[in-house]
């Protein structure tokens, strides 16, 4: 059956890259883009950075400007959708509409994991996933300002350093012992430990917060799982997302920590895709096993690839994972998965400023951290898109240089 109309639910970066991609594919047929927010959709990585530092303002944080909707023939619905009639082949929205599909693709995302404390419905008490969180963040930060943190993860410490940068005294809680400590081996989260604490914040490793304290609705500090007490203006958390499963658990599609795909990002349902955030898909990179990724680059990559299928040019998804993070003056990007990684190789050579550690799983190169190195994280990329053959014999050698290796080995197999 020819394709002649595609709802896409959700407007975030898998959403909207979604429906990017299949108009740069040539489809021509009725694009729904349906939006839970009364927003423009927008990108979400310079929230806790640029756009909260100001350097950024609401216009270029936009993917794209209204009249590229109108131009595109792309339908944006600020309307959320409540429900799937999936043998109807349409979606309720909150008003009350059905809109029709012929192939419907899931792009719901993820929501902040609650902080599980009394005291968290106080006001001075924030998550950090959408705008309008940054732009109730923005006017509170400052000089003078005591924030505590809760998580020293990417989006935890990247609000760190914009709130330290700012001249707020910034306390971050995390019951891991390093930061960053679910995606970073330890050497490279010591680096950025040692980074954040040049730049004025304090950390607390292994603790949790018991309660939130405060008087007349708004916070005054917090009591730590240790019984300190800690004086606040604002907290700040970010210890995990959830994924936006309901509406397809409702409609009962399979759910295990995200949206059940194959490996063609492909639901039970042929005419229902899911991908990015929300979705536990088989990842190549870990043999098949199911993964769910919380990743910009990931988000992007599948919605091209379903894009792709959609119009027969695609069949298995199998991009390599890729991330980043910015931190001050500090660039991070991650290659790979490093799970169950049991060898890392920190590079020595690099400058001051720079970190390169490479990490391997039963002797093969599965990931690589670079921190303001990006020729080391595209040699990275391109080795592992492939079948990395370096040896940690060869990277632990005197001089080792990736891109060098990379590019000599790449000739190499060429020739």
């Amino acid at each position: 059956m020819t394709l002649s109309s595609v709802v896409i639910v959700g407007a975030g970066q898998a959403g909207y890259q979604t429906a990017a991609s299949l108009r740069q594919l040539g489809f021509a047929g009725r694009i729904t883009l349906l939006s839970d927010e009364d927003e423009l959709p927008y990108q979400r990585p310079p929230l806790s950075k640029a756009y909260l530092l100001g350097q950024l303002d609401e216009r270029r944080l936009l993917h794209r400007q209204e009249k590229w909707y109108a131009d595109q023939g792309v339908t944006l619905l600020c309307d959320a959708a409540v429900a799937i009639d999936r043998a109807g082949h349409a979606v309720t929205t909150a008003s009350g509409a059905s809109v029709p599909y012929d192939h419907l693709v899931l792009a719901t995302g993820a929501h902040n994991r609650p902080l599980p404390v009394p005291g968290a419905e106080l006001g001075g008490v924030f998550g950090m996933r959408v705008k309008a969180d940054a732009d109730a963040l923005a006017p509170l930060l400052g000089a003078g300002a005591r924030v505590i943190v809760v998580g020293a993860g990417f989006i935890g410490l990247e609000f760190a350093s914009v709130a330290a940068k700012l001249g707020a005294s910034v306390h971050v809680v995390e019951v891991a012992d390093r930061p960053m400590a679910r995606a970073l081996s330890a050497e490279t989260a010591a680096f950025f430990r040692a980074a954040h604490e040049r730049w004025g914040t304090t950390f607390d490793f292994g603790a949790g917060l018991a309660r939130i304290d405060g008087a007349d609705g708004r916070v005054g500090g917090v009591t730590t799982s240790d019984g300190r007490a800690l004086p606040a203006d604002l907290v700040v958390y970010g210890i995990g997302v959830v994924p936006n499963t309901a509406l397809a658990e409702a409609a009962e599609l399979a759910v295990a920590n995200g949206i059940v795909v194959d490996e063609r990002l492909l639901t039970a349902d042929p005419d229902v895709s899911a991908l990015g955030d929300a979705v536990s898909f088989p990842c190549a990179q870990l043999g098949g096993a199911p993964m769910r990724l919380e990743s910009v680059q990931n988000a992007a990559d599948q919605a091209r690839h379903v894009a792709a299928r959609l119009l027969g040019r695609a069949d298995v998804y199998g991009a390599l994972p890729w991330f980043w993070s910015e931190q001050g003056d500090l660039n991070l990007q991650i290659a790979g998965l490093s799970l169950g990684c049991d060898r890392v190789v920190d590079l020595a050579g690099v400058g001051e400023n720079e970190k390169a550690v490479l990490c391997f799983r039963g002797g093969v190169l599965v990931a690589v951290e670079t921190v303001n190195r990006p020729a080391d994280h595209m040699a990275a990329r391109r080795m592992l898109a492939g079948h990395p053959e370096l040896t940690v014999a060869e990277a632990e050698a005197s001089g080792f240089d990736l891109t060098a290796w990379e590019r000599a080995h790449a000739l190499a197999t060429a020739g």
